[in-house]
Formats: C-alpha cells, sequence, structure tokens
C-alpha cells in the first residue's frame, strides 16, 4: 500500500514498497545504478561532444541550436529506461559479459526517451521539465532576447520540434554504434522499431483522449499507459535488452519480461497519474495540478468521475476549464474523496505484486531477479 503525507484533505501520494533505508539489497541495488547511469552518461557525453563539433562545422547557429538538444538529453533524469535494457540484457547474459559493446545501445535509449518528452511537452504545452524551462520555452526566451522578428512562441515550438526530431536521429545513429554482430543487430533494431510504434499510437491516444474527455474511459486510460508508457519505459527495453543478449525467441523468458514490463509500466504510470494532482514540484520538477488545468483523462481523474457522487460529478466536469491554483487544490480534494487516489494505489500495488511474481521464471538470472524486483519498487517510488 501507498504512503500518504496528508496536506489538509489532499493525499501527497508516494508509493513504497519492501525494504528500507539500511536494506543491503536496496545499498547493492544503489550502486549498480550509479554505475550504469554513470556509464550511460559517459557515453552520452563523448557522443554528443562529437555531435556538436559536426553541427558547429555546419554553421555556428546550428552549433547553438544543437546546444539544446544536447541539455535536453543531459540534463538530468534517471535513465530508467537504459536501467531496465540492462538488466533485460544481464538477465539473459549473466554477469560474465563485458557491458562496452552494449553500451551505445542503451544510451541510444535515453536519446530516444529525449526526443519523446520534447515532442510531448510542445503538445502539452509544458513550461517545466525536471525543473528546468522546456526546450520550446528556452527557446522562445532566446528568440525575444535577441529581438529577432516572428513570434517567439511559434518559433520555440518549431524549434524544439526539429530538437526532438536530432534526438531520434541520434538515437539510431548511436544504436548502430553497438559492437554485435550484424544479423543480432539487425534483431535489435526489429524491437527498437516496434518499441517507436507502440509510443507513437500510444501518443495518439493520448492526444485524443484529451480532445474527448467525456466519452473517455478508465480501460481506454489502461490502454494509453500501456501503449505510451509500459511499452517504451519497461516492457521493450526488457526485451531490448533480452534481442542484445541474442535471444529471439525462449518463449518463457520473453513472457516473464512481457508480463514484469506490462505490469511495472501501467503501475509507473499510475503513479505518474497522483504525481501529476498531487506531486511536489520541487521534487516532480513539474507545476502540481497540471492534469487537472489540462483536464487530462488520466486513469485516475475516469475513476474518480466514475466514483463521483452527483455534487463530486458537478465539480469534475469544471476540470481543464481555465482551474487557477485555488480551484487545482479544490478539485484535488474532490477526486481525493471520491475513492479514486485509494483504488489507484491499490492498482499501483497488484501490479507490483504481478511483476515480483513474472520473476519466478528460473531462465532469469538470479543477479537480474534482484535488481527487477528492486526496480518495480523504485519505479512506483520515484519522486520524479
Amino acid at each position: 500500500m501507498a504512503n500518504d503525507a496528508v496536506v489538509g484533505n489532499t493525499p501527497r501520494v508516494v508509493p513504497a514498497r519492501r525494504g528500507g533505508q539500511n536494506d543491503p539489497v536496496r545499498a547493492s541495488l544503489a550502486a549498480y545504478a550509479t554505475e550504469i547511469v554513470t556509464a550511460v552518461d559517459d557515453t552520452l557525453d563523448d557522443f554528443l561532444s562529437a555531435e556538436m563539433d559536426t553541427l558547429t562545422a555546419i554553421d555556428p547557429a546550428v552549433g547553438g541550436f544543437a546546444v539544446t538538444a544536447r541539455d535536453s538529453v543531459l540534463a538530468g533524469g534517471k535513465r530508467v529506461r537504459p536501467t531496465f535494457a540492462y538488466w533485460g540484457w544481464r538477465g539473459v547474459a549473466g554477469g560474465g559479459e563485458p557491458l562496452p559493446p552494449v553500451l551505445p545501445a542503451l544510451a541510444a535509449l535515453e536519446l530516444l526517451h529525449a526526443f519523446a518528452l520534447i515532442h510531448d511537452d510542445v503538445m502539452d504545452s509544458s513550461a517545466t521539465r525536471r525543473g528546468r524551462p522546456t526546450a520550446h520555452v528556452a527557446v522562445a526566451a532566446q528568440h525575444a532576447a535577441a529581438g529577432r522578428r516572428g513570434d517567439p512562441g511559434k518559433f520555440g515550438e518549431t524549434v524544439a520540434i526539429l530538437v526532438g526530431d536530432l534526438c531520434l536521429v541520434w538515437a539510431d545513429r548511436l544504436l548502430a554504434r553497438a559492437a554485435l554482430p550484424p544479423a543480432r543487430l539487425l534483431e535489435v533494431r526489429r524491437c527498437y522499431d516496434q518499441m517507436r510504434v507502440e509510443t507513437i499510437a500510444g501518443q495518439y491516444l493520448d492526444v485524443l483522449g484529451e480532445s474527448d474527455p467525456t466519452n473517455w474511459s478508465v480501460d481506454r486510460a489502461l490502454q494509453v499507459a500501456r501503449y505510451k508508457t509500459a511499452s517504451y519505459t519497461v516492457q521493450w527495453p526488457l526485451l531490448f535488452g533480452a534481442r542484445l543478449a541474442g535471444v529471439v525467441a525462449e518463449p518463457p523468458l520473453i513472457a516473464a519480461y512481457t508480463r514484469y514490463g506490462l505490469a511495472v509500466g501501467e503501475a509507473f504510470q499510475l503513479c505518474d497519474d497522483l504525481l501529476g494532482v498531487y506531486g511536489d514540484p520541487a521534487t516532480t520538477g513539474k507545476p502540481a495540478g497540471d492534469d487537472l488545468r489540462t483536464g487530462k483523462p488520466t486513469a485516475l481523474l475516469m475513476l474518480a468521475r466514475t466514483l463521483a457522487d452527483p455534487a463530486q460529478r458537478r465539480a469534475l466536469d469544471q476540470v481543464g476549464v481555465g482551474a487557477g491554483d485555488r480551484e487545482v487544490t479544490r478539485l484535488a480534494d474532490v477526486v481525493a474523496d471520491t475513492g479514486a487516489v485509494a483504488q489507484v494505489e491499490r492498482m499501483i500495488s497488484d501490479r507490483v505484486d504481478e511483476a515480483l511474481a513474472a520473476l519466478d521464471d528460473p531462465s532469469i538470472d538470479e543477479a537480474a531477479r534482484t535488481a527487477l524486483a528492486g526496480l518495480a519498487a523504485a519505479a512506483t517510488r520515484r519522486p520524479a
């Protein structure tokens, strides 16, 4: 069950799972996570330095544009997708295989993530990301400060789309550097392509839901979570890692990774739904209550509408209708009062349990099984 720190009637929810701060397993996982993140960051830094030189040689202005792309990639983030891919790989390869040959492929997932975030921020008109101005907001401010012609906001959005596109091209280019046999790299690429297709499908459904929230449903919101989040955050990175290790068709392992990935990925998105209403901007890096301001039809808000009494439903009808800070706080209280928060917490807990059960497959390396169990908890407890 999640831990609640209550402010007024509104739970500030950050789901937590097993293990205390001094748990030796957690300490071991933290050391692994630091090593993986450092290796991925070093790979990205080296790759982007060379790319910056190439683009600056075209024109100094292009070099400045590339700085925005580089900063979007390197400015924080927990490297969740490379970490799941790493353990998907290690779960097959075991502890004896060297990491450097697959590092470019792991790091490429972070460039893919940057592409998705930058475009998502444009579509959502988000002002901040990880506590910093989003790419389109930062570029708009630069445009205005330089005194150039045209609308700064439009310029910022246009350039941000190009920044996202550049990150996607960079992801492809870095993936191709993985030191793998050509046939295996082709299988990795097929997995990578399917992950991208499903991510775009989920993003379209997300946009569609925002345009017609009254005809959306909890099931449809969970479908968005499966394709927009679970698919490219956990499920496909795990399968991507297995492909890096040479697995093409091993039904028990693929089934275990798929079951685990969908469960953790959906729990991850449900946790984000809670943070999208009750998260602390100091830890999430995003304004509190954004989902209420935009009327985003998340599973949390769809559940609230389903559970609401007539008075609560009338209040929830104001979601997304130019709500100010005071109205957002009131609406957050209404959502909690319907019981939707408690139900989402149970859904998160059930999915984490489902993920842990999936790890019983004996073909998964024991160290990877332990790590993935810890990640199932960490991914649904994350503050940002």
